[in-house]
C-alpha cells in the first residue's frame, strides 16, 4: 500500500463531498452546508451540514479519515487473524431527511480500509453503497433508482449489480421487525477481489453514481402537496431508521468503538422522529402499502414491464 493510492482515494472523497453538497443545495435552493472540521486522537475529517431546508430538513455529509492502533472488535468478525492490528480507515458517509414526506430517505457510503498486521504486507478493502428509504414509494423511482444502480455495475461484470442488490437487502433489514429498511440498492464490503486501481473505480463509480440516482426522485417529488397525517406516518417511519442504525449498523458500531467523533458518527440521526406503541395503519391505505415494498424483491424484473 503506497502513500500516493492512499491520497488518491482521500482527493476523490473529498471532492465527491464538494460536489454532492453542491448538488443537494441547488436542489434545495434556500439552505447551504455548513461546514465543522474537526481533529481528535483518532483523526480528522469534516462534516457538512444543512439544516431547516426548504428540500431537506436536514442532511449530513461526513469525510473522515481516522486510525488506530489496534483494530475494533467490529471491523474483525470477518477477518479474525487482524485482530490486533494497527489500522486507518478512510470515508464518506451521508444520510439524507427530507422535509416533503413523498420524497425518500436516503443513505450512501463509500470507504477505504488498511490493516497494518505486525508481520506481512498491509491488507486492504474497499466498502460503499446506497440506499433507498421510500414512505410513500412509487414504482417509477423504485425502477429509476435500481437501474441507475445497475448501470453503474455494468462495466465491472454482468454479476456485479446482482451481488450487490443482494448484499444491500442482506445488510439493511431491520430482523426484530421482520421487514427491509427500504427498498434496497447496492452493498459491498470486504472488496479486494480485484486489482486496487479496479477495485477504487468500483467505489468510484458508486460514490458518484449516488447522484445520478437520487437527484432525479427528489425533483419529481419535493412539490408533492402533504398534510398532517403524511407527516405523522414521516416521523414514525423514521423510528425504524433510528433503530437500525443504533442496534444493527457495523459503521455506527465501528466509529463508537474506535472512539470516532460521536456527533459525526450520528449525524444519520433524523431531527425529529416519533415511536407509537402497537401503530397499525388503516387497512387499505398508503400507508398500509408501504409494507408490500419492505420485502427483498427483484424490482427490476418486476416493474420494467409494468411502469412502462
Amino acid at each position: 500500500m503506497t502513500q500516493d493510492k492512499l491520497q488518491a482515494v482521500e482527493a476523490f472523497l473529498l471532492n465527491l463531498q464538494q460536489q454532492i453538497c453542491h448538488k443537494l443545495e441547488a436542489e434545495d435552493n434556500q439552505a447551504v452546508f455548513v461546514a465543522d472540521d474537526w481533529h481528535s486522537d483518532s483523526g480528522q475529517g469534516c462534516s457538512m451540514v444543512l439544516k431547516h431546508g426548504a428540500v431537506f430538513e436536514q442532511a449530513g455529509v461526513n469525510f473522515s479519515h481516522v486510525k488506530g492502533h489496534t483494530m475494533p472488535v467490529s471491523a474483525t468478525v470477518k477477518r479474525p487473524q487482524l485482530a490486533g492490528a494497527a489500522f486507518e480507515a478512510m470515508g464518506l458517509s451521508l444520510v439524507i431527511h427530507p422535509c416533503n414526506p413523498y420524497v425518500p430517505t436516503s443513505h450512501a457510503n463509500v470507504r477505504l480500509f488498511v490493516a497494518y498486521p505486525p508481520e506481512g504486507e498491509p491488507v486492504w478493502w474497499f466498502g460503499g453503497g446506497f440506499d433507498l428509504t421510500p414512505f410513500y414509494p412509487f414504482d417509477e423511482d423504485i425502477l429509476y433508482w435500481h437501474q441507475t444502480a445497475h448501470d453503474v455495475c455494468a462495466p465491472f461484470g454482468d454479476t456485479v449489480y446482482h451481488e450487490l442488490k443482494e448484499g444491500c437487502d442482506r445488510y439493511f433489514t431491520l430482523p426484530h421487525r421482520q421487514e427491509q429498511r427500504g427498498v434496497g440498492g447496492l452493498f459491498f464490503d470486504d472488496w479486494n477481489r480485484w486489482d486496487f486501481d479496479t477495485c477504487f473505480k468500483l467505489m468510484q463509480a458508486v460514490g458518484t453514481g449516488f447522484m445520478k440516482a437520487y437527484q432525479p426522485i427528489v425533483a419529481r417529488r419535493k412539490h408533492h402537496l402533504y398534510h398532517e397525517r403524511e407527516r405523522q406516518f414521516q416521523l414514525y417511519r423514521r423510528g425504524r431508521y433510528i433503530e437500525f442504525n443504533l442496534i444493527w449498523d457495523r459503521g455506527t458500531h465501528f466509529g463508537l468503538h474506535s472512539q470516532g467523533r460521536t456527533e459525526s458518527i450520528l449525524m444519520s440521526m433524523p431531527p425529529l422522529a416519533r415511536f407509537e406503541y402497537q401503530y397499525q395503519p388503516e387497512p387499505d391505505s398508503a400507508e398500509e402499502r408501504l409494507s408490500g415494498y419492505l420485502q427483498r424483491r427483484d424490482w427490476l424484473a418486476e416493474l420494467s414491464s409494468a411502469v412502462h
